[in-house]
């Protein structure tokens, strides 16, 4: 009974997230949603860790599955990829830049106020 409880809550949560994004027309997809509010519980103790905490770790062992259909889809759609390059891989590189560079000065704060 107890992997079905972990599991309940999981997808529990991930329906509320997606009702609450599709409900309320938010820009924010549903499944992130999802793990805020099963976050929020956690960090209130409204559900305790060992509840969901081998189903969660059962689906991050197994996460190459998820990777199959985009996989797929990529293969599909190589001919619009290789007319789209140029736009791909500049957004590529500017988000990696701006990620590396807001990751460098949020650490570079953190150990500011630190000292």
């Amino acid at each position: 009974m107890r992997p079905y409880r972990g599991l309940a809550i999981i997808f529990g949560f991930y329906a509320l997230g997606e009702f609450t994004s599709s409900a309320l027309d938010l820009p924010v997809p549903g499944s992130v949603l999802g793990m805020l509010f099963l976050l929020a519980t956690l960090l209130s103790g409204a559900v305790k860790l060992e509840w969901v905490e081998s189903e969660a770790e059962l689906l991050v062992k197994n996460m190459s599955v998820m990777f199959i259909p985009p996989g797929v889809g990529i293969v599909t759609y190589t001919a619009l990829i290789k007319s789209q390059a140029v736009p791909i891989v500049g957004a590529l590189v500017i988000s990696f830049l701006v990620t590396l560079v807001v990751t460098a000065k949020t650490v570079e704060i953190l150990r500011r106020e630190r000292e």
